[in-house]
């Protein structure tokens, strides 16, 4: 009458004759088939679940198979299986990094700390080569400082990018500013780039310094007390922060919020100050205490970091787009710059 087969977790049934009026039931350990004259019924004893199919009266083959689910829901896979597995290559992200350019507190030669002031004329054009400088990288999130300096030179490197999306602001601070900043237009969302405000990225708080002019501060306190403020590690000002201070903060928050984007294969840009910038390098590049308070950064100079495979190596600053080749660029930036060339053409 019917030829079967059971094996493992799959079961085939198999018949070239007419059932007719008559009914074959077979036992399977924990496992049930019955075939009847208008089509046959499984229950998987195991895991509790019954399963039907009919069938059309005549010669046919009827297969079913089924995993048999275990108390550990292991399914043994078989020797000679052809499945390939999908290796998935490391993703790869691009960190960028920008000091903002001269404000007009720096111009006076004042500490500036965290007071909110705006770039001068040169800090405008600082943070417009910038932009030049990163034009062919990818951006797809923005970090930026709570200070106006800092936000001001994200925005202007961006009016440089050779993709043309829009810097958008978030605004989180509460569920109306939320809801009165949405847009509505998914061709637009996919247009713009999301620009996160945190004042865990601001520059180290200068206390009782801040406003004062730096070089009558050292005629006042003396110039080795005033270096000692400025570039020790662990000695603030009076009542602000030191460079260690302001690392717990601004180290925490790139590990919390912005570490993952960049191992999600998100390329983020961060535009703040030399000394929360200068504390996450200390992160990136694992330098002692010592190393970092000798580490000077450049107004609007970009810095570049791939991030790859839960590593940061740093690339140096991107040259100009008028050089001819760029040492900084991997194989997938040099694909996204000839993406935009032929965008261009």
């Amino acid at each position: 009458m019917a030829a079967t087969a059971f094996s493992g977790s799959v079961a085939t049934t198999r018949t070239h004759e007419y059932i007719g009026n008559s009914t074959l039931n077979q036992d399977f350990g924990n496992s049930y088939l019955q075939l009847t004259r208008k089509g046959f019924k499984i229950d998987l004893g195991r895991s509790g679940k019954k399963q039907y199919w009919t069938r059309e009266r005549g010669s046919c083959l009827i297969q079913a198979s089924f995993e048999a689910t275990t108390v550990s829901d292991e399914v043994s896979t078989p020797v000679n299986s052809t499945k390939v597995e999908s290796v998935k290559k490391p993703r790869e992200a691009a960190l960028i990094l920008i000091r903002h350019g001269e404000s007009l507190w720096n111009e006076k030669n004042l500490f500036t700390g965290c007071v909110d002031v705006p770039l001068t004329k040169k800090g405008v054009e600082e943070a417009i080569e910038a932009g030049k400088r990163i034009s062919n990288i990818p951006v797809d999130m923005i970090y930026t400082s709570a200070l106006i300096r800092a936000q001001m030179t994200a925005m202007l490197a961006m009016t440089q990018h050779r993709r043309k999306k829009v810097p958008i602001v978030l605004h989180n601070e509460s569920e109306q500013a939320e809801s009165w900043s949405q847009i509505f237009s998914q061709e637009t969302e996919k247009q713009c780039i999301p620009v996160v405000t945190a004042w865990q990225l601001n520059e180290r708080m200068y206390g009782e310094l801040q406003g004062l002019n730096k070089q009558e501060t050292a005629d006042k306190y003396g110039k080795e007390q005033v270096h000692e403020w400025r570039r020790s590690y662990d000695i603030p000002p009076p009542n602000g922060e030191s460079l260690e201070m302001c690392a717990e903060r601004a180290v925490a928050y790139f590990k919390e919020h912005i570490e993952p984007q960049l191992q999600a294969g998100k390329n983020v840009m961060i535009a703040a100050h030399g000394n929360s910038l200068r504390s996450i390098i200390m992160y990136l590049d694992k330098l002692t205490s010592q190393e970092v308070i000798s580490l000077e950064l450049s107004t609007g100079i970009p810095m570049l970091y791939i991030v790859k495979e839960e590593k940061y190596i740093r690339r140096g600053s991107p040259a100009a787009p008028s050089e001819a080749t760029v040492y900084a660029y991997t194989k997938n930036l040099a694909r996204y710059r000839q993406k935009l060339d032929e965008m261009v053409h």
